[in-house]
């Protein structure tokens, strides 16, 4: 018996419950060792007025040689928001140097707009990591963005449509799997929100009720969960759906506290229920 290491590529950020400090309780929680390889050093994210932030770019190559130099190995490598396309180029060595099953969050943008740290050049470089990919899970906003059309209007797909750019995405990587996030469907009035499931040709879709409005760190609460149980050997579906149920329970209880949206979910709450 041993216990399954993860290589968490990504922020850590001390206050909004966001990035590294939300997915790496919860991938443990799901008992698989996380080894955070930092992005970037923020007092809080950038939803709030005032943060400070230390660019980790220039310290990640020796940061990685250490590790190296120690022999040390993966079960998976997971990437969350990466701040630069030069941390991109550094992710695509990393990979290449440490052989894993490598699973890409392609954290560019939301609701149709990506994010203002964001260049063209660093959205086309993202593209490159998908050749890497054995799992992929953007948001809407981001699978448009890695094939480069058009943002649908109002942010509303149909499932036709969503099986297209599922499938396109997934040609573009090794291993075939796309779990497109977050997405309202045109049968659907608004009330719920759909993750679409794209593994290897099968198309399937989870279904949650819309309970309030966007938090911090949702996504990388949803992203840990599904990452950490798939990883453990669980399908797409069970893992997606855990994922779904968590971040609904977390939401709710969050609507409860009456919390600031960028205070993030108060999944600790729920942490042994994993």
């Amino acid at each position: 018996m041993r216990q399954k290491k993860i290589a968490l590529i990504n922020d850590i950020t001390g206050f909004g419950r966001c990035s590294v400090t939300v997915e790496l309780p919860i991938i443990s929680a799901l008992k698989i060792q996380v080894c955070p390889l930092p992005t970037a050093l923020l007092s809080v994210h950038t939803g709030f007025e005032n943060y400070f932030l230390d660019d980790y770019t220039d310290r990640m190559e020796s940061y990685i040689d250490s590790w190296q130099k120690n022999n040390l190995e993966f079960d998976a490598i997971a990437t969350g928001f990466l701040g630069s396309a030069a941390q991109i180029e550094i992710v695509r060595r990393f990979i290449k140097k440490f052989p894993a099953v490598v699973i890409i969050d392609p954290v560019m943008g939301d609701h149709g707009k990506i994010y203002k740290s964001y260049t063209k050049e660093m959205c086309l470089r993202m593209r490159e990591l998908l050749e890497f990919a054995d799992l992929v899970t953007p948001n809407l906003t981001e699978a448009c963005e890695l094939l480069g059309v058009p943002y649908p209007a109002g942010g509303v797909v149909s499932d036709s449509e969503l099986a297209t750019m599922a499938a396109n995405i997934a040609a573009k990587t090794r291993g075939g799997r796309v779990v497109i996030t977050g997405v309202t469907l045109d049968i659907d009035d608004g009330s719920n929100i759909a993750n679409f499931i794209f593994d290897r040709g099968e198309i399937n879709f989870v279904t949650s009720r819309r309970i309030g409005n966007d938090r911090s760190g949702s996504g990388d609460a949803f992203f840990a969960v599904v990452a950490a149980s798939w990883l453990n050997g669980e399908n797409l579906i069970y893992a997606t759906r855990k994922a779904a149920d968590f971040v609904a329970k977390c939401i709710a209880h969050a609507e409860k506290l009456n919390l600031s949206w960028n205070w993030g979910l108060p999944f600790e709450e729920f942490l042994t229920e994993l």
